[in-house]
């Protein structure tokens, strides 16, 4: 039984796992906003996802996508269009996916945290941010309505180790952010490459809401290096997010409070 019954969430694309996560002719079951479902991959190497019912049988067949290292499916009737990201596409980037994360968390608070900036110098001191630098600088915010996005630009923060080739090279840096709401489970970053300052990296977070307050995070990312393996770039990555999920576990409440008398969101967040 789905845990909502609103016709926004369940129309939005989700991931049920990454790509190479099940060999031909395996599959997986999981959960998505408390509905069972089954992930299959074909001998051809395509996948399929239906829905489970009490008794583990199969029931509704669900849409698929194979996008972003991802097999995405939607519970809805109607969903909304799956985000343009043409940095996937480049043939110089390196792409790869983090595993998924399990997080005892609202998808919500997930996204919160993703946006945040002024948690870098101490949740993630001495790589993306130090105690000595914690000011987040003015930043521009606007809502896109052609592609119906919420996007913040030109944020600015000093980073010592801003990606995994920079902390191998023990080199800081000013750091230029766009962040990127394509989705109320789906947001991504923008940020400058170490080694191509006229380039950025691009970052994604798929969430897979399991329930209320319990999700899986994928990252997918399209980098430019040259130096590291896609193992050393994952590493990196995980370490963020390890990071993070030690102070989203332990927020109070797991929800995300809208109203405003409980939690105050301020300009730096």
């Amino acid at each position: 039984m789905n845990v909502t019954s609103d016709p926004v969430a369940l129309n939005q694309w989700v991931p049920c796992t990454h790509l190479d996560a099940i060999k031909p002719g395996e599959t997986l079951d999981t959960v998505i906003m408390g509905q069972k479902v089954r992930v299959t991959r074909q001998d051809t190497g395509a996948h399929s996802v239906c829905t489970l019912d009490d008794a583990g049988q199969p029931g509704q067949d669900l849409p698929v996508q194979e996008k972003f290292t991802l097999v995405m499916t939607t519970l809805g009737d109607n969903p909304r269009p799956l985000p343009l990201i043409p940095e996937f596409d480049e043939p110089d980037r390196r792409v790869a996916n983090s595993g998924a994360v399990g997080v005892n968390t609202s998808p919500y608070r997930l996204i919160e945290n993703f946006l945040d900036m002024a948690h870098f110098p101490f949740v993630h001191t001495d790589i993306l941010g130090t105690t000595d630098e914690s000011e987040v600088l003015s930043y521009k915010c606007e809502h896109r309505k052609d592609v119906d996005e919420v996007w913040a630009t030109d944020c600015l923060f000093y980073q010592p180790a801003a990606s995994a080739s920079a902390g191998v090279q023990g080199a800081g840096q000013m750091t230029n952010y766009k962040y990127r709401v394509m989705s109320p489970f789906s947001v991504m970053l923008y940020k400058t490459c170490y080694d191509y300052p006229d380039r950025d990296d691009a970052i994604a977070v798929f969430i897979q809401p399991v329930g209320e307050t319990e999700l899986l995070a994928y990252m997918p990312m399209a980098l430019i290096d040259d130096n590291l393996s896609n193992s050393e770039l994952v590493s990196f990555q995980q370490t963020i997010f390890l990071q993070d999920r030690i102070i989203l576990e332990n927020q109070r409440p797991r929800l995300l409070s809208l109203a405003p008398n409980t939690e105050i969101p301020t300009k730096a967040d």
